[in-house]
């Protein structure tokens, strides 16, 4: 019987390689049984799926897995997944008299929960702006339809997310987006749980590069951003825009320049007492 590997992700434009991978049976000869997880909750609810045992692996935002990892977590970093940073749009309701960046310091900030993506970008972002992060408010929503009813109903005021998910919400008038955050390091990397990883590590490298090259043939497929487009909802140059930005990772290389860069962030936002650590204690290599 093969051993269950469930990988989690959210359900955004970056995880169609898997599946893809999965309906075209690609890991057969892999004895794992893979299966992909939407969590729609984001980086902070895979983190707390990985800890209890209900997932064996995530997709998570770079910063997230590496602060849990940091606060005790039982997982490692493998493999970069995606390798091109990620773009964050901040956003606010149609409706709202936010106008721009500059008037958004100490406003209600909708995040899906402590300690997620939403939650810790929106602090790297306040840095950024020379912001008082004392003066930061914030509204956990659980995931972005939480995020709409909280800004429609005027309980929050601002939310950062990742853009091309909210361009349908911006097309239809919903939320209007004054600003954007690239994070400069990776945007996403693979979790996993150790002890999966040291009996099976082989075969959770083998996984990764079928995956990897179904993304790099929806990165140079004529129809992938048709597909995108029709499977996301998005318009079609909002589709080709975005595959023409991203670049999925093509090795299991860890790369430390940027998980350093990720730690310098955390300590600066005090997420984390020091910048003092050693990165194998956060990254399995494969053999």
């Amino acid at each position: 019987m093969a051993q269950l590997f469930r990988i989690a992700g959210v359900p955004e434009h970056f995880n169609l390689p898997w599946w893809q991978a999965i309906e075209d049976d690609a890991f057969a000869r892999v004895p794992l049984d893979v299966r992909f997880v939407e969590e729609l909750g984001g980086t902070g609810a895979m983190t707390a799926a990985l800890r209890v045992g209900d997932v064996e692996a995530a997709l998570m935002l770079t910063e997230g897995a590496v602060l849990d990892i940091l606060r005790g977590g039982d997982h490692r970093l493998v493999s970069v997944y995606v390798d091109s940073p990620l773009v964050w749009g901040i956003h606010v309701a149609a409706s709202s008299d936010i106008q721009s960046t500059h008037e958004i310091a100490g406003k209600r900030v909708a995040i899906s929960r402590y300690g997620s993506g939403s939650h810790l970008i929106a602090v790297v972002d306040a840095l950024q702006r020379g912001f008082d992060i004392d003066d930061s408010q914030f509204v956990v929503v659980g995931d972005l339809d939480g995020a709409r009813r909280s800004l429609s109903a005027g309980e929050s005021d601002i939310f950062l997310w990742e853009r091309h998910m909210t361009q349908p919400l911006v097309d239809s008038g919903e939320f209007r987006r004054v600003g954007e955050r690239e994070v400069p390091w990776p945007a996403v990397v693979v979790a996993v749980r150790r002890d999966v990883l040291e009996p099976f590590g082989n075969d959770v490298r083998d996984v990764l590069d079928i995956v990897a090259g179904y993304a790099q043939r929806l990165k140079s497929g004529a129809d992938s951003a048709q597909r995108i487009s029709e499977t996301f909802g998005i318009e079609l140059r909002d589709a080709e825009r975005w595959l023409s930005m991203i670049e999925w990772g093509r090795s299991h290389e860890r790369p430390d320049a940027a998980l350093r860069a990720v730690i310098a962030a955390l300590a600066a936002q005090s997420a984390i007492e020091s910048i003092d650590v050693d990165l194998d204690d956060l990254w399995y290599r494969l053999a």
